[in-house]
């Protein structure tokens, strides 16, 4: 009987200290949330834990992304030197503070806690009045909250790391005691890069990046041009057609060769495509000239002349090379009466818009639009349109309507 009546007093004492709790809790939230007539009104007080509200941030939220909120599928990311951003499985936001000059009270749900009686509430002037049924007590004030921008993902950070160490044909992993070093996995990128895990596969697509040992690795330039040169070499020698190459048959012959399986198929991956509902590949005539192109330029600068010859000599016999293949690629240069092209690649500048411009500014003060045109086409900013990029960040110039404007920085 003892135990049984200690069982009872226990169990009265925990349900008593619930309901202090409760009570200690208790804003009146849902008296506040029954405010619906216009012109209604609550009175409040400080709530008896009241504190500092600077440990407070609020977080703005529409209702397309209220879901991925809830349901924890959004995550800040940044290091201590950026600012954050939130992203969702498929988006990144900018994360802007905005100040408010009116007080965001925030209430705790629950009954209000009772007045007590030496309670004295008083109006603006000071003077007593009488005390209301009803009174919210106040736990925070909010000084602001945090709006979600829609941002395009910064992907910059991307390219830089995984340049640090390209992958080279003669490189072994296995005998390299700090083999890891500058490697990064794609869940050491998750944290380093401020996009959404859809952003950041398209990054690294865009990049032709490919998973080796379990890190994403860059190819080196020459090591993907001589894994390429010899699959085309083995087209010729054993007759492959460039439009259906075997897979089977590719990677046997070129592992013969000494090529690593991985690779060659990222070189496939990367220069042609996949041929649908078979286990072939088509190799891709614009992507094939233009690499061919890329390391025709690598000495530097070349007389147009100089230069096509000796792209047209590194093709394939079955592939027809043309100029407008190198848009956003190459720079072309008047002088005198020579005509000069560089390697100039759009791959190569910032993505973000203002800092994109200020690159293109600095190489060339004026744009026609023609050349300017392929070096903006891939930047996308929500909410901003193409033609507002350029009334952002340029000025335009068209002395007559039938001359071609000319675009220089704002």
């Amino acid at each position: 009987m003892e135990r049984k009546r200690e069982k009872e007093i226990n169990g009265e004492d925990a349900a008593g200290e619930e309901e202090e709790e409760e009570e200690a809790w208790g804003g009146g939230a849902d008296s506040v949330l029954k405010l619906t007539a216009e012109g209604s009104s609550i009175s409040i007080r400080y709530h008896s834990l009241f504190g500092s509200h600077d440990d407070l941030l609020l977080l703005e939220v529409d209702d397309e992304l209220l879901p991925d909120v809830l349901h924890h599928r959004v995550v800040v990311r940044g290091q201590p030197d950026e600012e954050a951003v939130l992203c969702t499985p498929s988006a990144t936001y900018a994360m802007k503070f905005v100040g408010t000059s009116n007080s965001v009270f925030l209430i705790p749900p629950g009954k209000s806690t009772p007045l007590i009686a030496n309670d004295v509430m008083t109006d603006s002037n000071g003077n007593s009045i009488d005390t209301p049924d009803v009174v919210a007590s106040v736990f925070k004030v909010a000084p602001g909250n945090i709006e979600l921008v829609h941002a395009a993902p910064r992907l910059d950070k991307l390219n830089l790391l995984l340049t640090k160490r390209p992958y080279r044909l003669d490189e072994d992993l296995e005998d390299d005691l700090q083999y890891d070093r500058d490697l990064y996995t794609y869940k050491g990128l998750l944290e380093q890069i401020q996009a959404s895990e859809e952003e950041l596969r398209d990054g690294l697509k865009a990049l032709s990046a490919v998973e080796i040992d379990g890190f994403l690795r860059i190819v080196d330039s020459k090591s993907m041009n001589l894994v390429l040169k010899v699959i085309l070499n083995n087209s010729v020698l054993h007759e492959w057609p460039l439009n259906a190459l075997e897979e089977d048959n590719v990677a046997v012959v070129m592992e013969s060769d000494g090529f690593p399986q991985r690779i060659v198929l990222h070189c496939l991956e990367t220069f042609g495509s996949r041929v649908e509902g078979n286990n072939l590949w088509s190799l891709d005539e614009k992507k094939v000239c233009l690499q061919f192109a890329k390391e025709a330029l690598d000495g530097g600068k070349m007389k147009m002349e100089s230069f096509m010859e000796k792209w047209m000599r590194s093709i394939p016999s079955v592939m027809h090379a043309e100029l407008r293949m190198l848009e956003g690629e190459v720079l072309y240069e008047k002088i005198g009466v020579e005509t000069w092209v560089r390697a100039f690649s759009v791959a190569a500048l910032p993505s973000t818009p203002a800092e994109r411009f200020a690159a293109l500014f600095q190489e060339r003060p004026k744009w026609e639009w023609k050349d300017l045109e392929p070096y903006i086409r891939d930047l996308r900013v929500p909410g901003l349109s193409l033609e507002g990029l350029l009334i952002k960040h340029t000025r335009r110039t068209q002395p007559s309507a039938d001359v071609e404007p000319i675009f220089s920085a704002r």
